[in-house]
């Protein structure tokens, strides 16, 4: 056979050249025309369990039979010829109408030949009461109404067959049925195929596979868009619906999966679906070796590998491993939907638009900011006020009393982690920051530290806030800046803002921390942490803030005493003691408009740009939120998995078919037993969807024919 590495012997028996051959014992396997001198025959005829072919052991003895038909076809000259399969389909001539009544079509002469050569006739017609039974099941899948047979049975015309099939092929069930089968080909299904079998959602490409057949579109398009849709000219959203075909595979989001591997075996799906699909082929056999039976190499398996190994997509569940659409995706709003996508596009272009605007008077903005926070620096201390709390919770069950400084100590029960959520009434105006004075005590562990337990440390892993509006609604409060005036080394402060908590260690958040386990006396000190808004906020009359310290890294590691404060202040001048600048920043504040020198002026225009809540930075808000707003509405709409063209990577024979076993590199290329692809043409899925449709290819309308054949 075809497979070199699994010859035992000399001889091959597949191709004439082969199978004439003068062999090493001086006989030739087939000499045409002499049936006697064909070493072939003596072992078929042979009774010597040894030199008898096939071996004994096979059990698949040549009959009488065939070998006297093989001798024949010796003597005849033992001519070869290419697979039926093969060979380009020819329109046979119709068998002779001898008058017979019961030839409708021409289809009926083929029938009829073929029953008198096995000397059968054909049955008598069907009650037309079966036959509408049969046709609506056979195109519908759903049996008929009575008022439909009642109809087809009393139609005297002798076109009454013709109508009643002419009814069903109009029926939306149609498409349905005739669905049924390709889906099965195309292995859809509502879910990845791995592992926990998560869900997914590509019933567009399904419900366009039954529009094509209820719009009887021919089979070359239905072919050609669903192989390579998206690279028609001009593709509307149809065409690229139709990629879905080759999306239908196993999609995979396992921890530890290897890219490069599930990247071939998602390449290698499509190639054995395409092949199963449209050209009735196991062209699978050949991932690992040469086909056994049809003449396909794995070079040749690997070249139609190239034809995919382009697409964008690598048949992993990247982000969203519990399930759902894998890139790439097409999005699919409807006539009301589309118009919500351009009314929120419009609203981030015009956003866009307004932060360039802002952007374009940065300078005039940086100078008149500076003019207004330069008298700031002489007086720190009005940068934060005392926050009296209107309730203090703690999780753990802890209470809380009110000393006459205006701070609070825990009491009661002092569990291993706690969160103390603390709500306050805001003055109508703005808000801009947080902070926490943590203050020692005699009363607490570690002969006076900070913490009610342990050894007197504190950590706080977390700090959060929220706003709470008099209409009910809350606005979180983003915490983009914190710090302290002391930390315990590898503790700053600025690991209580959210994202910066999310760092583990030990399993466990990290957060800003006091060693307030210390005997010495200069530790022993009120110490301040402070958060920063990211922007200044708005504070309608009659609002509260909601904030949250949460303790939750070491045991006995609760704040026991504490004070709160708040500031309506620009967040970008507040530090924990007042009000700060950075060195440069503060000297260029400070000179006066008309000294300023070039290079503070452009300090000034940066530092505003990057950290001032103004126009600009306002301007930005909104049109973070407009985007925001728009990918959401983006994210909520139904969509469909579909090809897409990326890099064209390289492609390789893989060995044994082992994804990190890359042999000799190929390129894009059809088997050989099958006719080439058109000179010139670029070799991608386009140019492969448009071979299996061509008219010289022997092989996909007789697939397609012999299941439709097969179903009806």
């Amino acid at each position: 056979g075809p497979d070199a590495a699994k010859r035992q012997g000399g001889l091959r028996l597949d191709e004439p050249a082969g199978a004439s051959l003068v062999l090493d014992s001086g006989s030739r396997g087939i000499v045409p025309g002499d049936a006697a001198a064909s070493e072939v025959l003596s072992r078929i005829e042979s009774t010597d369990p040894d030199l008898v072919m096939p071996p004994p052991h096979v059990g698949k003895p040549v009959t009488a039979a065939e070998a006297e038909l093989l001798g024949r076809w010796i003597a005849a000259g033992a001519a070869y010829q290419g697979h039926w399969a093969f060979e380009r389909v020819t329109r046979p001539e119709v068998p002779v109408d001898r008058g017979t009544e019961w030839l409708r079509t021409p289809v009926d002469n083929f029938i009829l030949a073929r029953l008198e050569a096995e000397g059968m006739s054909p049955n008598g017609e069907a009650p037309r009461e079966v036959l509408a039974r049969r046709v609506s099941l056979d195109l519908t899948g759903l049996p008929p109404t009575p008022e439909e047979v009642a109809t087809f049975v009393a139609d005297p015309s002798p076109e009454a067959y013709e109508t009643y099939v002419d009814l069903k092929l109009a029926s939306p069930h149609f498409g349905e049925r005739m669905a049924i089968e390709w889906l099965d080909a195309a292995r859809y299904a509502d879910s990845h195929g791995y592992q926990t079998d998560s869900s997914r959602s590509n019933w567009p490409w399904r419900d366009w596979v039954i529009r094509a057949f209820n719009t009887n579109m021919p089979f070359d398009q239905f072919t050609v868009k669903q192989l390579a849709g998206d690279m028609l000219p001009s593709a509307t959203r149809d065409d690229i619906v139709a990629t879905g075909f080759n999306r239908n595979h196993r999609l995979n989001g396992e921890g530890g999966l290897i890219a490069e591997e599930w990247l071939v075996e998602t390449i290698i799906d499509r190639v054995e679906t395409t092949g199963q699909t449209w050209l009735g082929l196991t062209v699978g056999c050949c991932r690992c070796h040469d086909h056994k039976y049809d003449p396909i190499t794995q070079r040749e398996f690997f070249s139609l590998y190239a034809f995919f190994n382009s697409v964008a997509e690598k048949g992993i569940l990247a982000e969203n491993r519990g399930g759902g659409n894998s890139d790439p995706v097409l999005r699919l709003p409807d006539a009301r939907q589309e118009e919500e996508l351009s009314r929120l596009r419009r609203v981030v272009d015009d956003a866009t638009a307004a932060v360039r605007a802002e952007e374009a008077q940065v300078e005039p903005l940086a100078a008149a900011w500076a003019e207004s926070v330069r008298g700031l620096f002489g007086n720190p201390a009005s940068a934060w006020e005392p926050l009296e709390p209107l309730e203090i919770r703690s999780a753990g069950g802890a209470t809380f009393r009110r000393l006459d400084d205006g701070s609070w100590i825990a009491e009661g029960a002092d569990p291993p982690s706690d969160t103390y959520e603390i709500e306050a009434a805001l003055p109508e105006g703005m808000f801009g920051g947080l902070r926490i004075e943590v203050i020692p005590d005699p009363s607490f562990a570690g002969e006076g530290g900070f913490a009610r337990g342990g050894n007197g440390n504190i950590v706080v892993t977390t700090v959060e806030a929220e706003i709470e509006k008099p209409d009910g609604s809350v606005e979180k409060v983003d915490l983009s800046r914190a710090a302290a005036d002391y930390s315990q080394e590898g503790y700053d402060g600025a690991g209580v803002l959210p994202e910066k908590s999310k760092k583990k260690r030990k399993n466990k958040p990290k957060g800003w921390a006091l060693n307030g386990h210390s005997k010495e006396p200069a530790l022993r000190v009120p110490r301040r942490l402070a958060v920063m808004a990211s922007r200044r906020l708005d504070v309608d009359e009659n609002s509260r803030v909601v904030f949250r310290i949460r303790q939750e890294s070491f045991d006995q590691h609760s704040i026991g005493r504490f004070r709160i404060a708040y500031s309506q202040a620009d967040p970008s001048l507040l530090a924990v003691d007042g009000f700060g600048l950075a060195g440069k920043v503060l000297a260029a504040v400070e000179a006066p408009a008309e000294k300023r020198t070039k290079e503070q002026a452009a300090v000034l225009v940066k530092h505003y740009r990057t950290n001032v809540d103004g126009p600009i930075r306002r301007a930005e808000a909104a049109r973070d939120a407009a985007a925001k707003s728009l990918s959401e509405f983006e994210e909520s709409l139904p969509s469909a998995m579909v090809m897409r063209e990326g890099t064209v990577r390289d492609s390789f024979v893989l060995i044994r078919g082992e994804y990190d076993n890359p042999g000799e590199r190929v390129t894009a290329a059809v088997p050989a037993f099958l006719p080439p692809l058109p000179a010139g043409v670029k070799p991608d899925r386009l140019a492969l969807a448009n071979w299996i449709v061509s008219r010289d290819h022997p092989l996909t309308s007789r697939v397609w024919v012999n299941r439709q054949w097969e179903r009806f």
